[in-house]
């Protein structure tokens, strides 16, 4: 991706981020305005939209996405009392940053699923 998403130039290097975990192929780290008191990103190094398009054009970069934020857990101590995994699609889903990311929350409870009644 070009010069412009913020995610990309994180993994360049250009900018720079609390990085808890690092494989060849995703790069985990702390958000910078945490919800919960563990919140950390997963993503694919390679540039990818969001979740439905790493799912069908790369479902081992998927995997790999997934397999980062299980171990991301396990260091963090999330096991035991559980956590979240949130991948926010779109503006319906309310996603802010057009590269795909998985949210890894947890450290306490978290609450229901939705702030609100959208009924």
């Amino acid at each position: 991706m070009g010069s412009d998403c913020l995610f990309c130039r994180i993994v360049a290097g250009e900018i720079p981020a609390t990085v808890v975990r690092e494989t060849d192929t995703t790069l985990a780290f702390r958000d910078i305005d945490p919800k919960a008191p563990v919140h950390v990103l997963v993503i694919p190094k390679e540039h990818y939209a969001d979740v439905a398009t790493l799912a069908q054009g790369d479902p081992a970069l998927a995997a790999d996405v997934l397999a980062t934020s299980a171990a991301v857990a396990e260091d963090e101590g999330l096991l035991g009392d559980g956590f979240r995994l949130m991948f926010n699609t779109g503006a319906y889903g309310g996603q802010e940053v057009f590269h795909v990311h998985a949210h890894l929350l947890g450290g306490a409870p978290l609450g229901p699923m939705l702030a609100r009644d959208l009924t």
